[in-house]
């Protein structure tokens, strides 16, 4: 950076009252290694470029080199991307017929890649002919890649579909010898399921054409890397983790817009544990700008100071308004700056997403609003600050996002504004917690029975299948039998699966979904969008306000038979929420666990969510509540669930002298527990659900229940089982810390409430934390 110093903000009358925390992390140096026997093209390439190979660079290259499947996890901008195609490049120089498969989340990353791959072969005096394969490429070009490119990078989207067309592949796959899984963290939940499932599929043509190829994983630092390698491919993996690469020291600032009057000698530069007992104090009358319009405050300061600043933003619509305002302000404050704020985002063309690449590297932009999709490993240069507006859901987008300010020793810094949420205003009082927190676990679950027999038949189409393979797709015989009965799958004497039909099944079975059966949003005969059955209940019910590419659209008709929903444009200041009656049936219980006297149960659910009524909201202010006629939606899902001893009802109303007390606090218990599973999972707060009952026919006690939101279940409760004592510690500590008076957004409101957040009793909701911590502490 200039000479501006984090002093200068934390200072500025603006900003100083709402720094909680800052954090020094300090500046790393590097630690180089070397490789013995190193190919002497590569040995001069190294030496000509000046480029010394980090520890973990040279530890992943011999693990290459000696055959093993590995997965790289170290930070972003450590050399990652160089760490597997040397060894890769070293290999196919030796070998004309060898070829490898990179495989990419998105396509502006696949593209940035393949500049890196061209030139290192002009470099290396190569003739690999890499090329991207999706859905971009010319269909005239295909045939030639597919016969003469030695690397070729795609998708999963784009491999879906082309797999079964494997025979024009033929001399591709006879030599595959390499598949790398390039930012392999963001293959989570559905989508990491579905690709985990695809990546079998690959195998099984690869191994079809006689080759074996070796595994090279890379993403950001995870909880459990070896685990998600392991799920996502069916290998095993060795795991280089140790970042040797350098960094600067970053300056790391939390801040809270929803506090009031805290002394700015509480903020704590070198160590967090000071700030434990710190209180939250809200005053939201006080708050005369949004939460968005204050990030644009901060964006428009660091800019004038002639800070390069990335904003990641929650959506493509923020991204572009403060970008907006940011423009508009700048013609009051300096003109000449006005050019140099732009927005980046997904949906741009490639050409447009290359000139703002390339405008952060010549520092044409100065200031830049984002989505996550400058998370991946996108290469724009040194960038002096990030602010990063309202907590992106994981710790590894955190320091993704974080990880783009500041390369090697140059001094960053980074900005968190929250938002008025349980987990943004946890980590504001919690910042011991925040920067102690190891990254989350990445779940993979290969068990939703929708989603095996997708891909089964997806593979079927492919290959025939054989008896022995089945057990890859974890289908039991009745299942099969179903598939047999409806003609989805044929069975010959000699135990061998074919696909059914004459169509292509991929294309019917998207990868960021579960169900095949999906609802086409239609506006003047032009298909904007496809939503999976749930996503419509909750989100394009009619009157239902939807966004897409920054437009707004009311939902004027839902078309239950032909699965299409009408919309039509208009520019409205409110937005919709939805209310529902929830009702659960335990369908199995799988199994019970203890921990001291507490007991937490497992087991498939049967979930009828009946959707009756939604709001328009403006801001905070409801302005009405319309029916919903739509027939209830009804699912299985797996779930966890607890009791509650009903003699703590009787308790509770002779302490406050209050009849919903009781049921207000199983209500906000479930709301704060909910709220913090993204503190312990990787997931969203949005990918469970809940119902609280003061009395449930199947327990015959009252009981909470939280269960994933997708029929089937996709792994979440099952993994918060885990961590549920943690999820109980964390929960009480949020409702301790924040000074509101009966509840509030940041403790123990919902903003997806089914039933509008009524009845909800914060005290009644801490007894029962109390209660839950004491038979968890006790011996059975």
């Amino acid at each position: 950076m200039n000479n501006f110093s984090v002093d200068n903000f934390k200072e500025d009358i603006r900003f100083r009252r709402k720094i909680v925390h800052i954090e020094t992390i300090p500046r790393r140096m590097a630690k180089y290694g070397r490789i013995d026997d190193l190919n002497p093209t590569i040995k001069k390439y190294l030496k000509n470029k000046k480029i010394k190979l980090y520890k973990h660079q040279a530890i992943a290259y011999e693990k290459i080199k000696n055959k093993k499947n590995i997965i790289i996890t170290t930070s972003t901008a450590s050399g990652k991307t160089l760490a597997f195609n040397l060894p890769i490049l070293d290999d196919l120089s030796n070998n004309d017929k060898k070829t490898a498969l990179y495989i990419y989340p998105a396509k502006a990353l696949s593209n940035d890649q393949l500049n890196v791959l061209y030139v290192l072969e002009k470099d290396l005096n190569l003739d690999i002919k890499p090329q991207r394969y999706d859905g971009d490429t010319p269909k005239s070009s295909r045939y030639s890649i597919r016969q003469n490119s030695k690397i070729i990078l795609t998708n999963p989207y784009q491999l879906h579909h082309v797999l079964s067309w494997h025979h024009q592949w033929r001399k591709f796959y006879s030599n595959l010898s390499y598949i790398v899984i390039d930012e392999s963290h963001y293959y989570k939940g559905i989508f990491g399921s579905n690709v985990a499932y695809l990546i079998r599929r690959l195998k099984r043509i690869a191994k079809f054409y006689g080759s074996s190829p070796q595994f090279i994983l890379s993403s950001a630092t995870l909880a459990n890397p070896l685990e998600l390698a392991n799920k996502l491919t069916g290998e095993e993996f060795e795991l280089v983790n140790e970042d040797s690469s350098p960094s600067g020291e970053k300056e790391f600032i939390l801040y809270n817009p929803f506090i009031k009057n805290m002394n700015l000698s509480q903020v704590n530069k070198k160590s967090s544990s000071e700030n434990k007992n710190s209180l939250i104090v809200y005053n939201n009358q006080s708050n005369s700008i949004s939460i968005h319009q204050e990030t644009e405050l901060i964006f428009i300061y660091l800019i004038l100071k002639d800070i390069q600043t990335l904003c990641f933003t929650v959506s493509r619509k923020i991204a572009e308004l403060i970008a907006r305002w940011g423009k508009q302000d700048m013609l009051n404050y300096r003109r000449r700056l006005v050019n140099s704020i732009i927005t980046y985002r997904a949906g741009y063309l490639a050409d447009e997403r290359r000139e703002i690449e390339n405008g952060l590297k010549t520092r044409k932009y100065i200031g830049v609003t984002c989505t996550n999709a400058l998370e991946l490993g996108i290469n724009i240069g040194s960038i002096d600050a990030v602010i990063i507006s309202g907590y992106p859901g994981t710790m590894i987008s955190v320091w993704q996002q974080a990880g783009r300010a500041g390369r090697e020793n140059q001094k960053s810094l980074v900005i968190l504004v929250a938002f008025e949420n349980q987990i943004d205003q946890y980590f504001m009082n919690n910042p011991e917690f925040f920067f102690d927190k190891p990254c989350e676990n990445a779940i993979i679950d290969l068990s939703n029975q929708i989603l095996n027999k997708s891909h089964l038949l997806s593979a079927a189409s492919e290959l025939q299948v054989k008896e022995e393979e089945l057990f890859e797709f974890n289908l039991n015989q009745s299942d099969i039998t179903s598939l047999i009965n409806e003609g989805a799958l044929i069975r010959n004497t000699d135990g061998i699966y074919s696909y059914g039909y004459n169509d292509d099944p991929s294309f019917k079975h998207s990868l960021n979904q579960l169900s095949s059966e999906s609802f086409k949003v239609m506006n003047n005969g032009k298909l904007l969008e496809t939503m999976e059955t749930s996503q419509t209940y909750r989100e394009a019910h009619v009157g239902a306000i939807l966004i897409n590419k920054g437009e707004t659209y009311i939902v004027n008709e839902v078309n239950l038979k032909n699965n299409t929903i009408n919309v039509s444009k208009h520019n409205v200041e409110y937005h919709t929420v939805v209310l529902k009656n929830v009702k659960i049936k335990i369908v199995e219980k799988i199994k019970k666990v203890k921990i001291g006297n507490f007991t937490i149960h497992f087991g498939q659910l049967e979930v009828l969510e009946d959707f009756f009524k939604y709001k328009k909201v403006h801001f905070s202010k409801t302005l009405g509540v319309f029916p919903i006629d739509m027939p209830p939606l009804k699912f299985k899902t797996k779930g966890l669930w607890f009791t509650v001893d009903e003699d703590l009802k009787e308790e509770l109303e002779k302490k406050y002298d209050d009849k919903n007390v009781f049921i207000g606090g199983l209500h906000g218990l479930e709301h704060s527990l909910i709220g913090l599973y993204p503190l312990h999972v990787m997931c969203d707060r949005f990918d469970v659900d809940g119902l609280s009952d003061g009395y449930h026919e199947d327990t015959q006690k009252p009981s909470i229940f939280i269960y994933d939101a997708y029929e089937g279940g996709i792994g979440i409760n099952e993994k918060a089982i885990e961590i549920f004592e943690k999820l109980i510690k964390s929960s009480s500590k949020l409702l301790e810390s924040c000074n509101c008076d009966e509840g509030c957004p940041a403790c123990i409101y919902s903003p997806k409430s089914g039933n509008n957040n009524k009845p909800l009793h914060k005290e009644g909701t801490i007894f029962l934390l109390n209660h839950i911590k004491k038979e968890i502490k006790s011996k059975s």
